[in-house]
């Protein structure tokens, strides 16, 4: 018979017990690993894992990336980056958005093995998502997470992880990742000797509970450990963090990668070992079965010097090479579905379609004084600033490519009609003064209808430790501000012009737009949209849909606002325990309609601890405006009698609905007994007597969030005792 691996000639490896579909998973990896020399066994468990030809073995790379689409990896649709997605507030989205990732990762999987093309990035197995809390803006990799809520963060998740793996009961579509296992978010130059301290609430609170139900209800393939030491312990050498917990308490059945060269991090930045043979042999002992890097060749060493044993490989290459089985590399090609996915789904018109529709819903209004939406036919518009024609103020890090990105620029052209003329000039430089100080760019402004300045930040002043340029502190941004010569030019602007100014800002990360409220008549933060982030920002600002994106963090008004970023206490940090007023509060957007939340009521105000019963909560939705949108509809709960500090509000429900002028609808939220429970100091979760007060609306139930237009939200209290 002709087999996957693409030989069909007759050998040792064709009769084999590990070849035979009718054998159970277990037996076939066991009989595997069984053939393999300790040598071989070894180099298996590194992510440039290389052919065994005698058994018919053809080289694999595990490193794979599809953070928002299949990344490094050539020609793939481009979706809004992580922290877009994030804002959407939307778990269906989540699932669509990933299926198509994963649908291209199988077809340029398919054709890759068909040319006997066995490289890094041309794998199924994806080191995504992302879902680090985003504690602090300071940190340059928070726009590849979902936020800084751990329900937010949990659900898209879930709903990303089941999206990559498909749903076949036998084979894997791809193998998710959740990353980075744990306390992980800067600062990026230290993270290979940085000690995150955490205290057992924090963790149980905050920092674990995405990846716990990625592991528990998502059934997430694979766990990659940090590169820092949590509580002391390196991440991947950390025993209570991989054993205890991940296997031990929440029984992960995946395995565990290593970040990249992590392990060499043992002995050159923790100084926890003092050479490479006794890292790998820690890191396989404690529970890591695939080394991103090349340290686990000093594993042979390891075992002739008794740091570990033979059998110990063995089990760590079992648990990882059922990854492998999973994902049909060892059967015959059609027997599994997903071998027939074509090359025609990759960047075709339905995954462009959902690329704009997700970047679309991710786009959060921030400021509106009433010019947007705007008539598209006016006589003269002027795009400037250095993000309008930029494609990397599209794209954030680890992306694809493709022959078609659509800047703001060439969105906003294709936006308006024929007859209306659009001009453009960058104008500045993305983040210092101009060389040449002559400037043609006021005129243009004062002698236009509107005038869009595009602004913000790219992956030149944001991202990871060596890919940011343009970054003095290696891609963190320590300086909240946006960069001086772009606030001085919108001022220039601004004095020029008393037609709408309207800021289009880009960038991944909170960041002080106070200045920018200030000037502009509307603001619209846009992240990393994607390969159709132009045409979604025209459908927004030219009132083709309603914005309805929200934000997945706070903005603080200023970094003298937060902790010191290399504290990881959770205290002062996030919409959950800042107590000070920011900027543009977690959950909030603007709509270019109102609406109402009213008859709120519960199905008993008061509840038995014992009896440890859900409670069913409605409320009315009524859009009291003119024009049809969506509202992303969100539940917060607050325990008002805790013993011990918990936080002030807390996310526990969302849903996103469509409605008419004049429309209502009753909607339906559950708070389980898992919802109402308190973290104690201790780190144990626990069900109190007292009484709680649930927040229903289109925004955090804040003073601020009024104060910004947000609707005011329907409330109720009920007791627990």
């Amino acid at each position: 018979m002709t087999l996957f691996l693409g030989l069909n000639r007759l050998s040792e490896a064709q009769t084999a017990v590990y070849l035979d579909t009718s054998k159970t998973l277990e037996v076939r990896v066991n009989d595997l690993v069984s053939k393999l020399s300790l040598e071989e066994k070894v180099m298996q468990m590194n992510h440039r894992s290389p052919a065994v030809p005698r058994l018919n073995i053809p080289a694999y790379n595990w490193w794979n990336e599809a953070l928002h689409g299949v990344g490094r990896s050539g020609v793939a649709t481009i979706f809004p980056q992580a922290i877009g997605l994030g804002a959407s507030f939307d778990e269906d989205l989540a699932l669509r958005v990933s299926s198509a990732i994963s649908d291209e990762a199988r077809a340029m999987y398919n054709a890759a093995i068909a040319k006997g093309h066995y490289q890094q990035y041309a794998g199924l197995t994806f080191w995504t998502p992302n879902i680090n809390i985003f504690r602090d803006p300071r940190w340059g990799r928070g726009q590849e997470t979902y936020g800084e809520d751990p329900y937010l963060t949990a659900r898209l998740g879930v709903a990303f992880v089941k999206g990559l793996q498909g749903d076949n009961p036998k084979y894997l579509k791809t193998a998710g990742c959740a990353k980075h296992f744990a306390v992980h978010s800067g600062p990026e130059r230290l993270r290979h000797e940085f000690n995150a301290t955490a205290t057992p609430k924090d963790l149980r609170e905050t920092y674990l509970p995405a990846f716990k139900a990625l592991v528990t209800e998502a059934h997430v393939e694979a766990v990659m450990c940090a590169y820092n030491r949590t509580n002391g312990a390196p991440c991947c050498a950390n025993n209570f963090l991989l054993t205890e917990v991940l296997r031990k308490e929440w029984g992960f059945k995946g395995h565990v990668v290593s970040d990249c060269w992590a392990v060499k991090d043992f002995y050159e930045g923790h100084k926890t070992v003092d050479n490479q043979m006794e890292a790998a042999a820690m890191a396989v002992k404690r529970g890591v079965e695939l080394n991103c890097g090349d340290e686990f060749p000093a594993l042979v060493d390891a075992v002739k010097n008794k740091l570990i044993e033979e059998k110990e490989i063995d089990q760590a290459l079992a648990i990882l090479l059922r990854t492998r089985f999973r994902l049909g590399m060892f059967d015959p090609k059609d027997s599994n579905p997903y071998n027939a996915i074509s090359t025609d789904v990759i960047n075709n018109a339905e995954h462009r379609a959902l690329a704009r529709e997700a970047a679309v819903k991710s786009m959060v209004l921030l400021k509106n004084n009433g010019v947007l939406p705007l008539k598209n036919d006016l006589a003269r518009y002027f795009v400037t600033g250095p993000n309008a024609g930029n494609v990397d103020a599209l794209i954030g890090n680890y992306y694809g490519v493709n022959s078609n990105i659509v800047t703001i620029l060439e969105g906003l052209a294709g936006g308006i009609q024929v007859g209306s003329q659009m001009n453009y000039k960058a104008g500045i430089l993305l983040n210092r003064d101009n060389e040449n100080p002559i400037d043609w760019t006021t005129g243009e402004a004062k002698g236009s209808a509107a005038t869009f300045v595009v602004m913000g930040i790219t992956g030149f002043l944001e991202g990871e430790e060596g890919e940011s340029i343009s970054s003095p502190s290696y891609g963190d941004r320590l300086d909240y501000n946006l960069p001086q010569n772009q606030i001085n030019f919108l001022k220039k602007i601004r004095e020029t012009t008393q037609n709408p100014v309207i800021a289009i800002v880009t960038g991944g990360s909170p960041m002080n737009l106070a200045e920018v409220h200030e000037l502009a008549d509307a603001v619209l933060l846009v992240w990393y949209p994607g390969e159709e982030g132009g045409n979604a920002v025209a459908d927004v600002v030219f009132g083709k849909t309603s914005p309805s994106g929200r934000l997945p963090l706070t903005f603080p008004k200023s970094l003298d606002q937060l902790p010191p970023y290399e504290s990881y206490a959770m205290k002062g940090r996030t919409y959950r325990f800042m107590q000070q007023e920011p900027m543009y509060p977690f959950g909030y957007g603007l709509s270019y309609t109102k609406f109402v939340y009213d008859a709120i009521k519960t199905s008993n105000a008061t509840v038995s601890l014992k009896d440890k019963a859900s409670i069913a909560v409605e409320v009315r939705v009524t859009n009291v405006g003119t024009v049809e949108s969506e509202e992303v509809v969100q539940m917060y709960l607050t325990d008002m009698e805790s013993s011990v500090p918990a936080p002030l509000f807390s996310l526990k429900g969302m849903k996103r609905v469509k409605l008419r002028p004049s429309e209502s609808i009753m909607l339906k939220f559950t708070i389980t007994p898992e919802m109402m429970m308190l973290v104690n100091d201790k780190g144990e979760s626990v069900l109190e007597p007292g009484k709680f007060k649930v927040s229903i609306g289109g925004a955090l139930p804040s003073a601020r969030s009024e104060v910004l237009g947000a609707a005011k939200p329907a409330e109720l209290i009920f007791t627990l005792k």
